[in-house]
């Protein structure tokens, strides 16, 4: 198993911020291994729209119920003014089962009504006209910006945040703080690639109750802060 070999190198001294560069090129490997989050998988679409799209519809979602709602909506519409055609019933029924889907109808409704009305259809490609846009968030408007534009920024959803906490990288109490903590410590190599590889590896062993860190291969580089439980 890839785990075992990896295992092998594993010590129990503490992380220090220098050792960031090894720990990642080990979860590229790993992660291989695992599925990717279906927004890094519509990002090759080259959407900045669907990237937008997919992410709302991902929030306090499981990732499987996000590809498949976000893969019904996009074969009815695919850009913002194929979109607000639609009617709330036609939406509604596409997105389903998604967390608060009725709530997430109306968002993107709107959404998609002003990109269409103040910005000639196009998704804006700066994190402060994207948080204008009701419903988007940093963690969103961040998505939007590195894998839809390919431009630098730090997406920060709760598996970022609970991960480099635990490793004992930064020592921060949101999302927000986390981003911006990042923003002065991780080189800017890593800014665009961050999320995506800090998802997979929260979603199959860095969970955030009874982490898997028998099998960790980035053991020795993590503290282990508030880890009670594990595996």
């Amino acid at each position: 198993m890839w785990y075992k070999s990896l295992m092998n190198q594993a010590t129990a001294r503490p992380q220090k911020r220098s050792n960031i560069a090894r720990a990642i090129a080990i979860l590229r490997r790993v992660n291989k291994s695992f599925r990717e989050p279906t927004v890094t998988t519509v990002a090759r679409s080259r959407s900045p729209f669907k990237v937008l799209i997919s992410c709302l519809l991902s929030l306090r979602t499981k990732d499987t119920v996000t590809s498949v709602a976000s893969q019904r909506l996009f074969n009815l519409a695919e850009t913002p003014e194929k979109m607000v055609r639609l009617r709330s019933s036609q939406i509604e029924k596409a997105i389903y089962p998604v967390g608060f889907y009725k709530v997430k109808t109306r968002t993107v409704k709107d959404i998609c009504k002003v990109l269409v009305e103040k910005y000639s259809g196009n998704v804006p490609d700066d994190i402060d006209t994207l948080l204008r846009l009701k419903g988007v968030g940093r963690k969103t408007a961040n998505l939007v910006v590195t894998l839809g534009y390919g431009k630098p920024g730090i997406c920060v959803d709760t598996h970022v945040h609970r991960i480099v906490n635990r490793w004992g990288y930064v020592k921060t109490k949101t999302p927000e703080e986390t981003e911006f903590a990042l923003r002065e410590i991780l080189p800017r190599r890593y800014w665009l690639t961050i999320n995506d590889l800090l998802v997979t590896f929260g979603q199959n062993i860095c969970t955030p109750i009874s982490p898997k860190c028998s099998i960790c291969p980035v053991y020795w580089f993590c503290q282990r802060v508030g880890v009670t439980q594990h595996r």
